[in-house]
């Protein structure tokens, strides 16, 4: 997370929000002091988030094994370049949002791994409408058992929800505002979703 505290984010209601619409995690574990990391979809919900690693994953031995996990959940970021803020004596930088959740990390049973899995597709099924959403129904039952046992689910118990909104806070307000404008022209939705997130921060002030 940035040092600095007034890049800090605490509202849980929007980090909840932000890593449910964002939805994919980086998952960090330990294992005879080093760090593995590994990527899954994550699905959160009040004071847990569970997610799946492939059984293969030396990660998910580590977090089965420490019994403990850390998700960071990356939302959209954009660089900054110090000629928008219309200032003297500044240097580029980078905005960008982010989300930190640890804590205990439980292995699933193979029944829950089954629900986690049908719970994803179906959070991910759904804004696909008015396509008819997949379920495992559509399946060889055989086959679904067969590629459940290649994976390992984990619940993990929130303890630390934390994260970071990086949105030029530390600048005047017309400084915010050039660079949220020059953010808004670029051909890149990420810089567009960071402008966007400047100009809602500083309405609500």
């Amino acid at each position: 997370m940035h040092p600095a505290g007034s890049f800090h984010e605490a509202d849980r209601s929007e980090l909840i929000r932000r890593a449910g619409e964002r939805g994919f995690a980086v998952i960090v574990g330990m294992t005879e002091g080093r760090a593995l990391v590994g990527h899954a979809p994550l699905l959160i919900e009040g004071e847990r988030a569970r997610f799946h690693l492939s059984a293969a994953n030396r990660l998910a031995d580590a977090v089965s094994a420490s019994g403990r996990v850390l998700a960071v959940v990356t939302g959209e970021d954009a660089y900054v370049s110090p000629d928008w803020y219309g200032l003297a004596d500044q240097v580029p930088t980078w905005n960008y949002v982010s989300v930190e959740i640890e804590g205990p990390a439980r292995r699933l049973s193979r029944a829950e791994t089954e629900i986690l899995l049908d719970d994803l597709a179906a959070r991910y099924e759904a804004p696909l409408a008015p396509k008819p959403a997949w379920t495992r129904a559509k399946m060889d039952p055989a086959k679904f058992s067969g590629m459940v046992s290649g994976v390992v689910g984990f619940e993990v118990t929130i303890e630390r929800l934390e994260g970071t909104t990086k949105l030029s806070q530390n600048k005047p307000a017309e400084a915010i505002a050039r660079v949220a404008a020059e953010l808004a022209k670029l051909d890149d939705e990420g810089a567009r979703a960071i402008a966007r997130r400047m100009v809602r921060l500083r309405e609500e002030g």
